[in-house]
């Protein structure tokens, strides 16, 4: 039976989870760990706006490697000057479920534009691109990978609808979210997005397969369309 996106984060195996995922002295290190922290944070003013080889090292916490040729146009090339130049008509604190970040996540947004361009490079696709994204807007865009989309059965326009789902019921969402990170006591500065992104992917990495997985489509959203990107 499916459960909810809410009952997923106050299941009592999500604050142990979350403390292990971050655990620096863990017996099993989970190098994601550092993705959002790494070299101060994609987001901090003197980088927010390019793409930085830190940030490059940074998703490969993330078990993901950008091709060199698509490196080497993020760094010095036209590549990285487009991306960087929408990313800078993107408020660099704006919270996803908060007053005005809906329209900067829609499908004709500067974020939406730069995601795009990345995932349309060779080797890419919409893993390395989303990563490459919420590490420079981390309170914006969540992490997005396979496994998850597995969790959420593969839906549409997920930052829309993950945006509308934190900032429905008075953003309960998120505060469930913000004293879910309290009690697995980490540090403020880790983004709900990570803390939500974090606990859907520890509860599901180990059973997910890349076909016929049992947990397709298991957290039921109202608000999502289960449907085949």
């Amino acid at each position: 039976m499916a459960v909810d996106l809410i009952d997923v984060v106050r299941d009592g195996r999500a604050a142990g989870d979350l403390a292990a995922y971050f655990d620096e002295k863990g017996e099993r290190r989970f190098s994601g760990r550092r993705f959002e922290s790494f070299a101060d944070g994609g987001d901090r003013p003197a980088v927010r706006d390019v793409i930085t080889p830190h940030d490059l090292l940074a998703v490969q916490a993330l078990s993901v490697v950008v091709p060199a040729e698509t490196m080497f146009a993020l760094l010095g090339g036209d590549l990285g000057r487009q991306v960087g130049a929408l990313l800078a008509r993107v408020p660099a604190d704006l919270e996803l479920g908060t007053r005005d970040a809906r329209k900067q996540v829609g499908s004709q947004s500067p974020v939406s534009e730069a995601w795009s361009l990345l995932r349309d490079q060779p080797d890419v696709g919409f893993v390395t691109a989303g990563k490459l994204i919420a590490r420079k807007r981390p309170h914006l865009i969540p992490v997005y990978d396979r496994v998850v989309r597995c969790l959420f059965g593969r839906p549409q326009q997920v930052w829309v609808r993950l945006h509308d789902r934190l900032a429905e019921d008075g953003a309960e969402l998120r505060g469930e979210l913000a004293a879910l990170r309290t009690r697995a006591e980490l540090r403020p500065g880790i983004s709900l997005l990570r803390v939500l992104d974090v606990v859907l992917w520890m509860r599901h990495h180990d059973e997910h397969r890349e076909q016929d997985c049992p947990g397709f489509g298991t957290v039921s959203l109202d608000w999502m369309h289960s449907e085949e990107e």
